[in-house]
């Protein structure tokens, strides 16, 4: 693969110039400050993992604002790999400290969940396309989804919080997905509006599992 080469993905991406996508950059201040919020909610409270998370999403708006101003190889990996943890991460967190299951069932999630997401990506891929490179995140919410009815039955809020989030992905996948589609209509593109929703999306996902996530003596 050549890192450096120039990627143009997105209906504002119109030349190869830092800020060619000045919209899709700016809105990465999502993720930031939802990270902001999310660092304040948490306080003096004892919540690793929480914590963890925060930085983690922190780390998507810096390498999404990278991709979207250098628009290159590494800089497209910058911006998937902080991605892929948080996934990762909050499977471990999620099934661990959501459904009470041990530390070696939380492991076996993470590793559980490539063969899942490649399985369920290829079955979409073949029904209904690449989805514009939304397919591979369609595993996710269908993941999300299933948490919330496994974690149903030992915590409603929870679950029903669990829902919310995959909802608001739904949405922002909507808009991820259309955004090549409606060039001639919307020139700016609909892909800044994933990352507004996104950024919601993930700081509402933490606070989901640190409130209910850990133990009342812990909080």
């Amino acid at each position: 693969m050549n890192w450096t080469a120039q990627v143009d993905n997105y209906c504002e991406r119109i030349d190869p110039s830092f800020w060619a996508e000045p919209i899709n950059a700016a809105t990465n201040a999502s993720f930031l400050l939802a990270a902001l919020v999310c660092w304040g909610m948490l306080g003096g409270k004892r919540d690793p993992g929480a914590r963890l998370l925060t930085a983690i999403l922190a780390a998507i708006g810096i390498g999404s604002f990278l991709f979207h101003t250098f628009a290159t190889g590494w800089a497209s990996l910058a911006d998937v790999l902080p991605i892929v943890l948080f996934i990762l991460a909050y499977v471990y967190l999620a099934t661990t400290r959501l459904l009470g299951l041990p530390v070696w069932a939380g492991g076996a999630a993470v590793v559980g969940f490539f063969p899942y997401a490649a399985g369920v990506s290829a079955m979409v891929t073949s029904a209904v396309g690449p989805l514009n490179g939304s397919v591979a995140y369609v595993p996710v919410p269908l993941l999300i989804l299933a948490y919330a009815g496994l974690v149903a039955f030992r915590d409603p809020v929870a679950a029903r919080g669990l829902a919310i989030g995959a909802g608001i992905l739904i949405v922002s996948l909507i808009f991820r997905t259309v955004d090549a589609a409606v060039c001639d209509l919307v020139p700016i593109g609909t892909h800044f509006l994933w990352h507004a929703l996104n950024g919601i999306m993930l700081g509402w996902m933490i606070f989901v599992l640190h409130r209910h996530g850990i133990s009342a003596k812990e909080r």
